[in-house]
């Protein structure tokens, strides 16, 4: 599959569970710190001093994808303490690497939009378990989330980005798992992909025979040719 006149590839990135798995520990040690004291205060009056609630609420919020400023830095919080105790590394596809550096010694922009915070984008990328290169960090330009993009079903925010980074939004490919999302960027003016990955939830054959699709992304032939 060879999309023609790209310059730049815009990846989402899934949801990671470490923030959750790693919860009753860090509130079971962190509870009563005074670093971990500014977000539990940024929560709800309700669950502020009850250990329990707040472990509940925070669970319940992240299963439902529920966007608020009080959970994403929750979330950051505990993806940075993990990083930076060595607990956690990133996992990541191991086609997705080789690709990232190839397209990079190609002169492509290759940007993140996902609707987990720039930040722990960032933190995500620099901490990967790919043995040969652990920081992706250098293969990236731009990082986007929904707040300094906006949401990821709208055509607008694709926009946002191509302006953001100076590439026309014709020549740009998305590649995300999201139908919605994809068709958002589409309809944008970008070129799209399904990418289908073990755990996604499946594709109806409508949307099998409406959008392309990859399993990998070696299956996506940019070369020289293909970049203007």
């Amino acid at each position: 599959m060879a999309p023609e006149r790209v310059k730049a590839i815009l990846l989402d990135i899934g949801k990671f569970p470490y923030a959750l798995s790693s919860l009753p520990s860090v509130l079971d040690e962190k509870w009563d710190d005074a670093e971990f004291q500014q977000y539990r205060d940024a929560f709800p009056d309700r669950v502020r001093g009850d250990r329990d609630a707040f472990e509940g609420l925070v669970r319940e919020l992240t299963e439902r994808d529920v966007k608020v400023a009080y959970l994403k830095s929750l979330q950051g919080y505990l993806w940075r303490t993990g990083y930076e105790s060595g607990s956690l590394h990133a996992p990541i596809f191991p086609d997705v690497p080789p690709e990232l550096i190839r397209w990079h010694a190609l002169g492509l922009n290759t940007s993140i939009y996902s609707s987990g915070s720039v930040n722990a984008q960032k933190l995500l990328f620099q901490h990967t378990d790919y043995a040969e290169q652990p920081d992706l960090q250098p293969l990236l330009k731009g990082y986007y989330d929904t707040v300094n993009a906006g949401p990821k079903t709208e055509k607008g925010s694709y926009e946002k980005i191509a302006e953001a980074e100076r590439v026309p939004v014709g020549m740009w490919l998305f590649l995300g798992d999201n139908v919605k999302e994809v068709a958002a960027a589409i309809e944008a003016g970008m070129k799209a992909m399904v990418v289908v990955r073990p755990g996604n939830a499946p594709l109806t054959a409508e949307e099998e025979e409406e959008y392309e699709t990859i399993q990998s992304f070696e299956q996506i032939a940019l070369h020289s040719t293909n970049i203007p």
